[in-house]
């Protein structure tokens, strides 16, 4: 089955090399850079089931991993390897650690008398817990740093601790240790796996998945070249490829939200966040929206978001691509009547529309913001601020990471500040001005009050930069000098 050219030394064995490797490893701490989906993760619970359920048995393990689910999904395969094995466990469990702080674990006991332990990623689960930790997805973690921290005591009186990771950026602690180990004489001892997309297909990885999918999937006619491209094709773009499956850390210092950033302000994967527009009237707080305009090439993304306290909560992401204005128009206007206030990219293609909304639905609920550097600068600054406040709510979306991971903040030689994004296929940072777009249209703390255009034109600095945008929303009083708008009424 399958037309994978390279097969496994151990065809019928349930490992390959590099996890074999991994579980043979008892180095106290030991770190794995991996690839996405090759295995890692299943090769660990093997290792955790095996050494927590034999006779005299020392320590019970503590593993951490990104979310509830992930938790749930590892507890899951150490269920399943123990019933393999035939090693006397009881089915597992969710039991609370810690009634204080209300910490709960999925755990499965064992005869041995010990027992594993896996929860999501709250770093506190892990202190005054004696035994060998697994920190699972660990670049994935809010604070990688912190949960090292607390975790690396546990094992003070015994155990291992593994780390395992793909990289989530450049400046993320867990690319840091790897640096320390490369660069810096590896003062922790930590024993260092690396396994790439093309190191597991070079080991018979595309043999052992097609062994395991049904006849007629796709990637049965696939040999090892074409499922490299494969997988390349379907990430958001080159900078994820590489650092998901080729355990190349994105570039940090080039991109203007760096990863653990974006990571911050993400939803949970598992937790449902989306809001239909007929839906929209059941929202508590208000809503606000921004609209980047795009035809051909780049896409049309309304972005909108609600008001809940302090805390902007994203409720949808409408992206449209290579649709004609009207058939836009179908899916956007529906949401608007139940939007407090939106803004609209008024640039190129987005005069039309602005025009077109403001007659429909009145210009002192759609503001119309014309792109200049300027006017990037000033919208951009708040998308970052509000994730590093943690006033920011955004999907767990690798298309949309990627999207905000486009934008560059470059320094012309003339001093100015040049926001920048290299066209895709998928767009053209849109998603990023758009949320910009809508941030800008829920700055209400300053009230701006309407005065003569010409005065504002002649007094005020957000006049002089923000005057072409039509409407009244482009009328400020002097005292305004920040880029929160509010509408008057």
């Amino acid at each position: 089955m399958g037309k994978a050219k390279i097969k496994p030394k151990n065809p019928n064995g349930y490992f390959l090399e590099y996890q074999d490797e991994w579980i043979r490893d008892n180095s106290r701490l030991k770190l794995m850079e991996k690839a996405r989906q090759i295995g890692i993760s299943l090769s660990t619970a093997y290792a955790c089931t095996e050494r927590t359920a034999k006779a005299g048995a020392r320590w019970d393990q503590w593993v951490s991993s990104r979310d509830d689910l992930q938790a749930r999904l590892f507890i899951e395969d150490c269920q399943m390897w123990a019933n393999v094995l035939h090693i006397a466990a009881e089915n597992f469990s969710e039991k609370v650690i810690d009634e204080v702080k209300k910490i709960s674990a999925y755990v499965l006991p064992f005869a041995s008398g010990k027992r594993i332990h896996s929860m999501s990623s709250n770093p506190d689960a892990q202190a005054g817990k004696r035994g060998g930790r697994v920190l699972d997805e660990f670049a994935l973690h809010p604070d990688p740093r912190k949960l090292w921290a607390i975790a690396y005591p546990g094992i003070t009186w015994g155990g291992f601790m593994e780390v395992i990771s793909t990289h989530r950026g450049s400046q993320n602690f867990f690319n840091m240790l790897i640096r320390e180990i490369r660069e810096h004489g590896n003062p922790k001892k930590i024993s260092l796996h690396r396994v790439t997309l093309q190191d597991a297909l070079d080991q018979g990885f595309l043999y052992k998945l097609q062994q395991q999918l049904p006849a007629d999937d796709p990637i049965q006619e696939m040999d090892e070249a074409q499922y490299f491209d494969h997988v390349k094709s379907g990430c958001a773009d080159e900078e994820s490829f590489q650092q998901e499956y080729m355990c190349d850390p994105a570039d940090d210092a080039r991109a203007f939200l760096e990863y653990d950033l974006i990571a911050s302000s993400e939803y949970p994967e598992s937790e449902k966040w989306e809001v239909v527009y007929d839906r929209l009237s059941e929202c508590k707080g208000r809503l606000y929206a921004g609209l980047d305009i795009g035809r051909k090439k780049d896409l049309t993304v309304l972005w909108v978001l609600e008001e809940l306290g302090d805390v902007l909560y994203t409720r949808a992401v409408i992206r449209l691509q290579k649709k004609s204005k009207p058939d836009q128009e179908k899916v956007i206007w529906p949401w608007l009547p139940f939007i407090y206030r939106s803004c609209f990219d008024y640039t190129g293609l987005g005069i039309g529309w602005g025009d077109d909304a403001q007659k429909k639905f009145g210009e002192y609920k759609i503001e119309l913001v014309t792109f200049t550097p300027k006017v990037k600068e000033a919208l951009a600054y708040p998308v970052r601020s509000k994730m590093e406040d943690r006033k920011l709510r955004i999907p767990y979306d690798p298309k949309i990471r990627a999207d905000l991971r486009a934008v560059t903040k470059e320094t012309t030689v003339a001093g100015n500040i040049r926001f920048t994004a290299e066209h895709t296929e998928d767009g053209h940072a849109d998603c990023f001005w758009a949320l910009a777009l809508a941030i800008h249209a829920a700055q209400s703390n300053v009230k701006a009050v309407c005065v003569d255009q010409k005065r504002e034109n002649r007094e005020s600095p957000m006049g002089r930069r923000f005057g072409q945008h039509g409407g009244h929303f482009g009328r400020f009083n002097q005292k305004v000098q920040s880029s929160m708008f509010n509408v008057q009424g």
